[in-house]
């Protein structure tokens, strides 16, 4: 499966930014760019499994080290 590559600050700041865009969408459906907001789904999803595939590509992890 995918890697964890994110930390916790990084997973609860993409999940609430996530779950803010979709509501988001919710309140104002009928603006003409409504559908932007459910680009939150992208980081909801990615807070929610802990990898990110850009962080993959770029190399880069939020995790802090393991120990031992």
């Amino acid at each position: 499966m995918l890697k964890k590559n994110e930390g916790n600050i990084d997973r609860i700041l993409r999940v609430v930014l996530g779950a803010a865009l979709i509501a988001g969408y919710f309140m104002n459906s009928d603006g003409a760019y409504s559908w932007l907001y459910l680009l939150g789904i992208i980081p909801l999803v990615t807070g929610l499994i802990g990898s990110c595939p850009l962080y993959t590509v770029l190399g880069i992890s939020t995790c802090p080290m393991k120990k031992g």
